[in-house]
């Protein structure tokens, strides 16, 4: 891969995937010709892309893979490839999903936007296309008003799109605090504990497209199962704001800018 850029030794791209088909290595090829490293951690999958991915690392030095072996979720995967990640001395990772929604031409813009702000999440904020299911946009701004509730307006645009470069100490921290965000929690649940440890947002517009089926799109989002965990999350983080609202408003007093006339 001869077009591939430098590799980073801060700045990593994971991309945790899970039975998404041959979607997953257009999205690698992709990936891989806008970044260096891309980890893929393939979370228990069991059609045969774990194979695909093997010959397609052995040939590429800036592509590894890692198995496992049962499925634990996104937010499981994503953990396994973050303390990985840490081990290996990378600072920051950039979590990108495997089914071909997120935009692989702004890898390279959104590690830059972290490098100059590496304090901070670097948070995509969707732009929707035609291809949007609408029931999924609509849900999705019940999502953010809570979520602009339980960080006390901390400035996340939005608390669902996975395209994100993240602290890798930072989250590895919250996540090890709790068994929770494992699953389809994990995208919204990380941002509110982020900003809850103080770890400021920066937004930035990116595309997302769903793909149809004819397309090689490949959703395990279900509207039942997922809105009862996403309901179940958000009550969660509400009793543990209000438990935390004392510390929260203290924090927000200390880092208001004084007055000036």
């Amino acid at each position: 891969m001869s077009a591939a850029p430098k590799a980073s030794t801060t700045h990593l791209l994971l991309i945790p995937s899970y039975n998404t088909g041959p979607q997953v290595y257009d999205t690698v090829r992709a990936a891989r010709a806008h970044w260096n490293p891309v980890w893929v951690v393939t979370d228990g999958s069991t059609d045969g892309t774990p194979e695909g991915l093997r010959a397609l690392a052995a040939a590429d030095p800036g592509l590894k893979l890692i198995e496992l072996p049962v499925n634990g979720g996104k937010g499981a995967a994503v953990l396994h490839g973050l303390q990985a990640a840490r081990e290996a001395g990378f600072t920051h990772a950039l979590t990108m999903d495997s089914d071909g929604q997120h935009p692989a031409d702004l890898i390279a813009h959104f590690m830059q936007a972290s490098q100059q702000r590496p304090e901070a999440m670097v948070l995509g904020r969707p732009v929707f296309d035609a291809s949007a299911p609408l029931l999924r946009v609509r849900g999705r701004r019940v999502s953010n008003w809570w979520t602009n509730l339980e960080t006390l307006g901390a400035g996340i645009d939005d608390s669902l799109y996975g395209f994100r470069v993240y602290p890798v100490a930072d989250l590895i921290a919250v996540m090890r605090g709790q068994p929770w965000m494992r699953r389809f929690d994990f995208d919204t649940e990380a941002v509110v504990r982020l900003a809850w440890r103080g770890v400021k947002p920066l937004n930035v517009a990116a595309p997302v497209k769903y793909l149809s089926a004819e397309e090689g799109g490949v959703s395990h989002f279900r509207y039942g199962r997922d809105n009862v965990l996403l309901s179940w999350m958000h009550f969660r983080l509400m009793v543990e704001f209000v438990l935390r609202l004392p510390s929260l408003l203290f924090k927000r007093a200390l880092h208001r800018p004084p007055f000036q006339a």
